[in-house]
């Protein structure tokens, strides 16, 4: 069956991103306590480029079926999960990148480099890092997994908070009850 990604994310409501959320099935890597681990020579590179014994996957596909699979633990090692095994993955800065973001509602939502959605709230807060030189805006994923948001994203979120009057309101933006702040 062809991969149709999502369609546009400004032209969808809130609801039909939290649809499209909704319908990402991903394995149950909570729920799996493989007994081998080892190393899966594989990287994923700052710019969201993934890499396995040092050439670039192509596979876009690929790319997603991996994606799916990943989780970082509390010491922040990324690891490729299966029933079977668990193998250490080596990630630059983060796993993912934040390559859209669009005002839905109450919600911004953004879609990340694999395609897969994501509402920022509660559960998937937004982190400013870096300094005035070098900015860095990072998403809480899924299983301690964070995007950083690409400069145009990043750029998008700016407007969004502009608009909406940021520089009154010491640079917060609010996304389903929850407030960031966009300053580090």
């Amino acid at each position: 069956m062809p991969y149709e990604p999502p369609p546009y994310l400004a032209e969808l409501t809130l609801a039909e991103i939290a649809d499209l959320v909704a319908q990402r099935k991903l394995p149950p890597v909570e729920g799996w306590a493989p007994q081998q681990s080892g190393d899966s020579q594989m990287r994923i590179a700052a710019d969201g480029t993934w890499y396995h014994e040092g050439e670039p996957i192509r596979r876009e596909a690929m790319v997603r079926a991996f994606a799916g699979l990943l989780k970082r633990d509390e010491d922040g090692q990324h690891w490729l999960v299966t029933p079977f095994e668990k193998l250490t993955i080596a990630v630059e800065d983060a796993a993912f990148i934040a390559v859209d973001c669009a005002r839905a509602d109450d919600a911004l939502a953004f879609r990340l480099n694999t395609d897969d959605l994501v509402i920022a709230g509660p559960e998937h807060p937004l982190r400013i890092a870096g300094d005035a030189e070098s900015p860095a805006a990072y998403l809480q994923v899924r299983r301690g997994c964070e995007a950083r948001l690409n400069r145009s994203t990043w750029a998008q979120l700016a407007e969004i908070a502009l608009a909406e009057g940021a520089e009154d309101n010491g640079w917060q933006i609010a996304s389903k009850g929850a407030t960031f702040s966009l300053l580090s």
